[in-house]
């Protein structure tokens, strides 16, 4: 008995679309920031009841009149991403240098700070010549 050919169809991916706790980008940005509070959690809820601070406030200001092409740079790590702020491009300050990065829809309720690292991991070598007892026996070449 010959064996059938299965032919399969290529099925196309569809992006999925990004939602947050069952609300699309378009309604968040609809959305009032105190009814925004209730979409995002605790921390990010307290810091909007509790109000922002005038540098965080001229932060937002300046990110919303800024073009989208250029990065605004800034050193206020402590500033709420919200949903106005998607595709936006920013440059914040990690101690050393800006870190430059686009705002994904992922990043609504987070803070600019978190994707900026202020250390950087030192992976070190091999103990150096002297260093141990057993490092006498190392041949130097």
């Amino acid at each position: 008995m010959p064996k059938k050919r299965v032919i399969r169809k290529l099925e196309v991916r569809r992006k999925r679309e990004f939602t947050l706790h069952g609300r699309t980008l378009p309604e968040l940005q609809a959305l009032p920031l105190d009814q925004l509070a209730l979409v995002l959690g605790a921390r990010a809820r307290r810091t909007i009841r509790r109000g922002f601070s005038n540098t965080v406030e001229n932060f937002h200001a300046r990110l919303l009149e800024a073009p989208t092409v250029k990065p605004l740079r800034t050193h206020c790590r402590d500033a709420l991403i919200l949903p106005l702020h998607v595709g936006r491009r920013v440059a914040v300050y990690n101690g050393k240098e800006f870190k430059e990065f686009e705002v994904r829809p992922e990043m609504i309720g987070h803070y600019y700070g978190e994707f900026t690292l202020t250390r950087r991991f030192e992976k070190h070598s091999g103990p150096g010549v002297g260093a141990t007892r057993s490092s006498k026996f190392m041949p130097l070449k």
